[in-house]
Formats: C-alpha cells, structure tokens, sequence
C-alpha cells in the first residue's frame, strides 16, 4: 500500500504524512511540483528523524506518477461518491490525496478507481491533509491485514 500526495502544498502536513507513512510502513508518491522548497525546515521538522525510515518517490508531475504506478488509484476526497467505510481495499492499493487547497483536477479524479470520503458533521468542511490521510490509511491497513503487529 501506498500514500499519493498531488501537489502538496503545506510543508508540515507532508513532513506528517511522512512520519505516519513511517510508523506504518507505507510507502510514499509525492507528485511534484509542491507548493514549498522539499528541502524546507518545517518539512525535516516535522518529519524529524523518521524520514530515514520511509520509502519516498518524488514524481516530477502527474504523467511520470503515472507511468510508474502499480494498483488501484483510491482518490480521497471531500466530493467523494462513497464513503471510507464501505469500500474495500487491497494491499496494492494507492491512497491518492490531492492537494490542500483545490485538491485534485477534474481530469485527475476521473481516472480513480473510487473517489472516497471521509465521514464528517455537515457543518465543517474537511480533515486537515495529514489528519485525514492517517484515518485513511488506518482502514486501509485494517482492512487488509497490514496494521504493524
């Protein structure tokens, strides 16, 4: 199983993600280009020493992600069509996230295998990126058997 970051742009969050890619053995995509030098402080800060213990591509845009993929494309989004909960996932699956401002183009969510949402109270608006990439990637785990033991 795999994280897919579209064009992060928050340093922190990804240096989180890559923290709980780490503690949960998952690999990570990240699609260029990223709104934040890679090499940022907030980035190591917040990764701390865990980076060392996570396996991170950088892609340098969508068509080269693409080109190297393998399993499905499970799109996370605040306008997906089924919730969280109820799809089942495999082990080569790729949690795909978009970005936290516009998320993911149109043309991007087409092609996904599912397009999932993460059960909210209807009068917020969404997780932050690394808060809803953690529950996402708990089910996933859950799911299959690939929770560390």
């Amino acid at each position: 199983m795999r994280i897919a970051l579209y064009q992060p742009e928050i340093a922190g969050n990804v240096g989180a993600i890559l923290r709980l890619a780490a503690c949960f053995g998952v690999g990570v995509d990240l699609i260029e280009p990223c709104g934040f030098v890679f090499s940022d402080a907030r980035l190591k800060r917040a990764g701390m020493d865990y980076l060392d213990h996570v396996e991170l591509i950088r892609h340098p845009d969508w068509d080269a992600f693409m080109a190297k993929r393998h399993g499905r494309l499970m799109l996370m989004t605040t306008h997906g069509s089924d919730a969280l909960h109820s799809a089942s996932f495999k082990p080569d699956d790729i949690l795909l996230f978009g970005n936290e401002g516009s998320g993911v183009p149109s043309e991007v969510a087409a092609i996904c295998d599912a397009r999932l949402r993460i059960a909210i109270r209807p009068e917020v608006r969404s997780f932050n990126l690394s808060v809803a990439c953690g529950i996402a990637v708990a089910e996933a785990l859950r799911q299959t058997e690939g929770l560390p033991k």
